[in-house]
């Protein structure tokens, strides 16, 4: 075993299924939130691999500050307009000018490659976008400050060095309402095969005992939709697909509702003409939507990091929640007797990431297993999964794995 700081405990209080009330929640691909954290993420690969195709190895950067300012649309039945186009501006640091070792001075168009990349995850995720006329994309890319360059390890070494003292936190295994609602969102968008299924699509989950309520806001596209009629038809197929959906992961009494805040004698109801509710006054920011497992879950330790968009190499506000999380899953695949379990792993600026301040195990049993006889394995997944930490960030670049 190393002489990493690795812990292992009781968890305190009770098991997430065993508490009364439970709260999750998923803001989907087209939310004005998630819309830039997917471009953060797309962008921060394509400076990567553009650093590495350059000059053999990624520099710094961090692109996790990107904004959405909202539009203004008149959807309708049948095919409305976006009246005022939305404004996204990716917004961070980047390495613009490099030079090696032997003198030899690299120029690398950061700003252009960002603005290539924006444009690209729009285009293939958004098919009712329209990128000549429904939004503008904009890019400024400062430079990175000095000192965070030396941290980040430039000189080459073979473990990167902490940008931050911070932390990152992961749990498993997902609960029934926490798997219900991430799935409710990741199927409706890839199995509902309606083309009046927006992109934008938040999911609330709520359990009170036994009994699970699933709050669903689908942002319906009018082109597909002739008539109000059509459109409450829409809403009740929704309604009709999450209900069966869920009992594919749970027992428990499920009640579904969609598109709550509709008021058909009014005919006001959630119709748009792009599928996201950012056409028509919903702005958006990194960081704010779901954390790196999908999910935000106000019953469980969570950082309130933004890990979309930054540094893949060192920055732990991205590595470290990541990695949380894969340690987990880990455990929780490969542990017999472990019911929960919450990692939780620190760093010190200037150390080597895979030596934290502190990583701890915190976990519940299952009835009858003592933690000691199982808190050697545990040890050693973390011990193992730290010492490759350095796959999280060829898996990020790779896009192998997700941030929001």
């Amino acid at each position: 075993m190393s002489d990493r700081n690795i812990r292992v405990e009781q968890a305190p209080g009770q098991a997430v299924e065993d508490q009364a009330v439970e709260i999750v929640e998923r803001k989907g691909l087209g939310h004005p939130d998630s819309i830039c954290d997917g471009v953060a993420e797309h962008v921060s690969r394509a400076l990567a691999k553009a650093y590495i195709d350059t000059v053999g190895k990624v520099l710094h950067f961090n692109t996790d500050e990107t904004q959405l300012v909202a539009g203004d649309s008149a959807p309708a039945y049948g095919g409305g307009a976006v009246v005022d186009p939305m404004y996204l501006l990716v917004v961070g640091r980047a390495t613009k000018r490099f030079v090696a070792a032997d003198g030899t001075e690299y120029i690398i168009p950061a700003e252009s490659i960002a603005l290539e990349a924006a444009r690209e995850y729009l285009r293939e995720r958004f098919e009712h976008l329209d990128l000549e006329t429904d939004v503008i994309v904009d890019v400024k890319l400062g430079e990175g400050s000095g000192d965070l360059v030396t941290v980040f390890g430039e000189e080459g070494g073979q473990i990167p060095k902490a940008n931050d003292t911070s932390f990152g936190v992961g749990h498993a295994p997902l609960s029934e309402t926490e798997q219900i609602v991430i799935n409710t969102e990741l199927r409706l968008h890839d199995e509902l095969e309606e083309r009046w299924v927006g992109t934008d699509i938040k999911v609330m989950g709520k359990r009170e005992t036994d009994r699970i309520t699933v709050t669903v806001a689908v942002a319906m596209v009018d082109a597909y939709l002739p008539d109000q009629a059509a459109y409450e038809r829409a809403v009740a197929t929704v309604r009709e697909f999450v209900t069966t959906m869920a009992a594919e992961y749970t027992d428990r009494s499920v009640d579904v509702f969609v598109n709550t805040a509709d008021d058909y004698e009014r005919g006001a109801v959630y119709l748009t003409t792009t599928g996201t509710s950012a056409e028509q006054g919903d702005d958006g920011s990194v960081g704010r939507g779901n954390r790196a497992n999908g999910l935000i879950t106000p019953n469980r330790s969570m950082s309130m990091e933004a890990s979309s968009g930054k540094n893949p190499v060192n920055h732990i506000g991205k590595i470290y929640n990541l990695l949380s999380t894969r340690i987990a899953r880990a455990i929780w695949a490969e542990v017999e007797g472990v019911r929960e379990v919450r990692i939780r792993l620190l760093s010190q600026i200037g150390h080597p990431i895979d030596e934290p301040h502190v990583a701890d195990a915190s976990v519940i049993t299952e009835e009858g297993v003592a933690l000691a006889t199982i808190a050697p394995s545990i040890e050693a997944i973390v011990d193992r999964e730290l010492a490759d930490v350095t796959s999280v960030t060829r898996d990020v670049i790779n896009g192998e794995l997700r941030t929001f």
